[in-house]
């Protein structure tokens, strides 16, 4: 489902910023439009997550389909920051539904967990790759409007997806505790990790490839956001093996400070070489949070911990891009990015405690 729904959001990411005047809105207007869906899965994954729990998957994806769907019609036929608006809030909201059910199922049996989440998050990544390449593509020739409108079509083709799931209620869940109050080691993590790869880590890697291509800039930005898919796509699996054979939290650690590495490079003028490593790790890294926190967290505590880490990581994810657009006229590449890298060593390095303690059961 989430292949087929998740290119309407990734290719708005491409071509709203760099067609904002055909979509009525300012270039400030767009930034606020590509932050309102974290927004509003930040303030509703509890509710998500109880609706889920209260439904089932199958009345919660089949919701979920058909507001990406929608949002994706938005985009295509909506001129002005309000409507707009609207069709982020409803995507975010779309997207959190499909997410927690993603993770909730893979997780479901503790026996295989890693490798199912790493074949999922290959399937995933498929629908965004081809979408940012196809939708680049079209766009030079048929306008950024026509590409949504196409994308609104594919998000419908998940419906048969949805309607397949369990139906009924889905597994009792605990009431998650305060999703603003002290995070867990895991949950800081996230939002580091969230900040540094899908926000300053992107918005660096994009600047990289319009500046290396300065002719045809949506192919060029295209295919670097594809490059991060097509890495989860190829390492998914593996990463799921590596998980299986040495345990979900030390290849997180390992994977994350070789990412920490890769962004220090890039800012100290290594950028190929620093963005390539931070691309295939990114692969290696995806599947890995999930399992990690359905073991930190079994039973009925499993999902409210998926939601409240994905919460985090939505909060960092979306703290990055308005720290690198600010900082990064101001101080030094050397500084912004070694300053990230440090944060996402150390938030990996902090959960060594949990490691040795997993190991001393």
């Amino acid at each position: 489902m989430l292949g087929l729904t998740l290119p309407g959001d990734t290719v708005l990411y491409l071509l709203l910023p760099l067609h904002a005047a055909a979509f009525g809105v300012s270039l400030a207007e767009a930034g606020l439009l590509l932050a309102a869906n974290r927004l509003v899965r930040i303030l509703g994954y509890g509710a998500v997550a109880r609706f889920y729990t209260r439904r089932g998957p199958r009345a919660a994806c089949l919701l979920a389909v058909l507001g990406a769907a929608a949002a994706a019609a938005g985009y295509a036929l909506a001129h002005g920051v309000w409507w707009l608006l609207l069709a982020r809030l409803v995507w975010g909201l779309s997207f959190a539904a499909m997410n927690i059910a993603t993770q909730a199922l893979a997780t479901a049996l503790a026996e295989g967990a890693a490798r199912r989440s790493g074949v999922s998050r290959a399937i995933i990544s498929t629908g965004p790759m081809l979408g940012l390449l196809a939708g680049a593509a079209l766009a030079e020739f048929a306008g950024p409007r026509a590409v949504f409108a196409a994308l609104a079509g594919v998000a419908l083709l998940a419906l048969p997806f949805a309607w397949g799931l369990p139906r009924g209620p889905g597994e009792a869940v605990q009431t998650a505790g305060p999703r603003f109050g002290i995070p867990a080691r895991l949950d800081l993590w996230s939002f580091v990790q969230g900040m540094a790869l899908d926000g300053v880590f992107i918005l660096g890697l994009s600047v990289l490839a319009a500046a290396a291509l300065p002719q045809g800039a949506a192919l060029a930005a295209g295919a670097a956001l594809a490059a991060r898919y097509a890495s989860e796509i190829l390492l998914g699996p593996p990463a799921g093996r590596l998980a299986e054979r040495f345990g979900a939290l030390p290849v997180l650690i390992a994977v994350s400070l070789g990412s920490a590495a890769g962004i220090a490079l890039v800012g100290f003028g290594a950028l190929w070489a620093g963005a390539i490593a931070v691309v295939a790790l990114r692969g290696l890294l995806q599947p890995l949070p999930a399992p990690v926190a359905a073991a930190a967290n079994p039973g009925p505590a499993r999902v409210p911990a998926l939601a409240r880490m994905a919460t985090w990581r939505d909060m960092g994810a979306g703290a990055g891009p308005l720290v690198a657009g600010v900082l990064l006229p101001l101080v030094p590449p050397a500084l912004l990015y070694g300053g990230t890298a440090l944060a996402l060593a150390l938030a990996s390095l902090a959960l060594l405690p949990r490691l040795a303690g997993a190991r001393g059961r």
